[in-house]
């Protein structure tokens, strides 16, 4: 079993101790009525995509996303968030260094061995969750998990849910698809973001990601017989007959939004396998972008 496997199984317990740290750790996570941005590279920024939505909607204040490299520097926050698995990435250091002494910053890292530890105000430390996979699984859901449970939106059946995504199996004929296409609505946009980044890093698949409403205006072209379109979340009405009406393979999100992205993990290692690929060793990439001075 690939190290991918063995990492995206272990989630549903990854999120029950993330839960309970999301208890002790309160102090240094974003306070009710706080401006705050959440950034990251990667699978890290679709999260940040997801939590600031979540804790927007939760009423907790206004809260934007940004890629680290992207961060608007005109703009006053009361606190940064940094989600950043390896805590090398340059990006994130980079903005990091910039921010110090001027807005308070919280990192969520995998690892205490690294430079984001000297260079964040606060650092949450999910070593639990690290990984010896390239491709991100565990640590980016139980990062949300984490904000998601400081916001009080978590709970047992969110692990339930992850526990069936993982016993249940995959659709007939999914794996065999040639084009994916993941839709979400509000924080699970980010999910079919990073449900959609899985697949091109780990079978070297054709996949796009879209808000569910937008898809309907112009991405439902490409559906046809051997393609699929996977729903995180509750569908807009008539979505499913339309993509049905097409020949495409319509998938319902049934479960939590959080569980399905267990289950498109599961489909990225399913098509490699099909593909004959590794998906431990994603084709040109490394476990933390790590950047030279020119």
């Amino acid at each position: 079993m690939s190290h991918v496997e063995n990492e995206l199984n272990s989630q549903p317990e990854c999120w029950t101790r993330a839960a309970e740290q999301a208890v002790e750790e309160a102090s240094v996570l974003p306070a009710p009525g706080e401006r705050v941005a959440i950034v990251g590279c990667g699978t890290s920024w679709f999260m940040a995509q997801a939590a600031a939505v979540l804790r927007e909607h939760a009423g907790q204040g206004e809260t934007d996303a940004f890629a680290a490299s992207e961060f608007p520097h005109g703009r006053a926050y009361d606190r940064v968030v940094a989600l950043t698995r390896s805590g090398t990435t340059t990006e994130v250091l980079d903005l990091l260094g910039a921010l110090k002494g001027r807005t308070r910053t919280v990192a969520v890292t995998a690892d205490p061995r690294t430079p984001v530890m000297e260079a964040a105000d606060d650092v949450v430390v999910l070593d639990h969750a690290d990984e010896r996979s390239v491709v991100q699984t565990r640590f980016a859901t139980t990062a949300l998990t984490l904000l998601r449970a400081h916001l009080g939106l978590h709970g047992d059946r969110v692990v339930d849910d992850a526990r069936t995504a993982l016993a249940l199996p995959l659709p007939d004929g999914l794996a065999d698809c040639g084009q994916f296409t993941f839709l979400g609505r509000g924080w699970s946009v980010g999910l079919a973001n990073e449900a959609a980044l899985k697949m091109r890093e780990a079978s070297l698949a054709w996949t796009e990601a879209y808000p569910a409403m937008e898809y309907r205006h112009g991405p439902i072209s490409v559906t046809t017989a051997g393609t699929a379109t996977w729903m995180f979340g509750e569908a807009p009405r008539g979505l499913a007959e339309q993509v049905r009406a097409t020949g495409g393979l319509w998938v319902e999100g049934a479960l939590d939004p959080l569980a399905e992205l267990v289950r498109a993990q599961r489909l990225a290692v399913a098509v490699a396998a099909t593909r004959g690929l590794d998906p431990d060793r994603p084709r040109h990439l490394t476990r933390s972008v790590v950047l030279t001075a020119s």
